[in-house]
């Protein structure tokens, strides 16, 4: 009479110990191929992060003056109350033009390898000098966004603090290297995949956990992986199987416009997934509204296998625990404009 109760505990006790053991393996894998989401920004090379030079940076991400209509700024594709990107298939740009590619998410870029789905630009201040030039996003000139932010004696004075030492600091690369600066502040620290990684274990619930394995599992972490899980690599969109021109439109060839290389054609940068239940729509192409929808065509595509509705769903109840803490960011008082701020063009010819 008495062994009963006791085989019953020891069973008991050795069903709890295999489940912490499992549990355990899983964050010990998940730690492995993963990395939390720092609380401050990162320290960047050259480009020290002083709080001069964040707020000037702040300030020129919303200033609609760098383009030469007076209305689009950084925030107008990137919008920082929208996840970071502007939740259009492809952004608007000037003359009402329609971008090439959906919009990346300024959340979390300076945790990149590079910018851009094709990576032609080596870091943020690459990268913000590239749509202000662009006919079709900001369509102006370095020459004319110096002449602007001279003609202004506030933005004079900032460049001075923000720069100082320099003869001239109102230059154009100093414009992009303060934009580094502020949107390497734009980080989503203390999602509840970071608290996992950091040892909670009750963080992620049993079905949020077991696509985390089966995100690992399948295969996609292969891609999607590091603190940023994407933004690292790249790889051949449609590497098992090709998705349909709605997706995978053929005039964009990808990486094989910065390289000319044949192997690269069709090859994107691997999206980093952090807040991704805020990014929508997906893909370079943004032609997918659905994360759900997203995640199957990546099996498919990617994996070379049909996710089941109970794996798709699993996925994407770990997916949406990337979802960090959205800075609440004010918006700027931009100075005025005098009499020798060069006056915005026509949108419409």
């Amino acid at each position: 009479m008495i062994k009963r109760p006791l085989t019953k505990a020891l069973i008991l006790s050795l069903g709890v110990m295999a489940g912490s053991a499992a549990a355990d393996d899983l964050l010990d894998r998940a730690r492995s191929t993963f990395e939390p989401i720092p609380k401050y920004p990162p320290v960047i090379d050259g480009n020290e992060l002083t709080q001069s030079k964040v707020e000037l940076g702040k300030m020129l991400f919303f200033e609609p003056r760098l383009s030469s209509s007076h209305l689009i700024s950084c925030n107008t594709c990137h919008n920082v109350g929208l996840g970071g990107d502007d939740y259009l298939p492809v952004s608007i740009g000037h003359g009402w033009q329609k971008g090439p590619r959906n919009s990346p998410t300024v959340f979390n870029a300076v945790f990149n390898a590079a910018q851009f789905w094709d990576g032609r630009a080596a870091d943020l201040a690459e990268q913000a000098k590239g749509p202000v030039q662009a006919g079709v996003e900001m369509s102006s000139t370095p020459e004319r966004v110096v002449s602007t932010l001279k003609s202004m004696p506030e933005y004079v004075e900032r460049f001075g603090d923000a720069f100082p030492g320099q003869d001239d600091p109102v230059t154009f690369d100093n414009m992009a290297v303060a934009i580094e600066a502020f949107e390497a502040t734009l980080i989503t620290p203390d999602s509840e995949f970071d608290k996992y990684l950091r040892g909670n274990t009750a963080a992620l619930n049993d079905k949020e956990k077991e696509g985390l394995a089966l995100f690992m599992d399948r295969g996609c972490a292969a891609c999607h992986s590091g603190v940023n899980l994407g933004g690292q690599e790249y790889y051949p969109f449609g590497l098992v199987e090709r998705p349909g021109g709605a997706i995978l439109p053929e005039g964009d060839r990808g990486r094989f416009e910065v390289t000319q290389t044949a192997s690269d054609e069709y090859v994107f940068r691997a999206s980093p997934l952090r807040n991704i239940e805020l990014t929508a729509p997906y893909f370079h192409s943004g032609a997918v509204w659905s994360l759900e929808e997203a995640v199957a065509v990546m099996g498919t595509a990617q994996l070379g296998t049909e996710l089941n509705d109970s794996e798709v769903q699993s996925i994407v109840a770990f997916l949406k625990t990337l979802t960090g803490n959205i800075p609440e960011i004010r918006y700027p008082i931009m100075p005025p404009s005098t009499a020798t701020t060069p006056r915005p063009t026509d949108m419409v010819p």
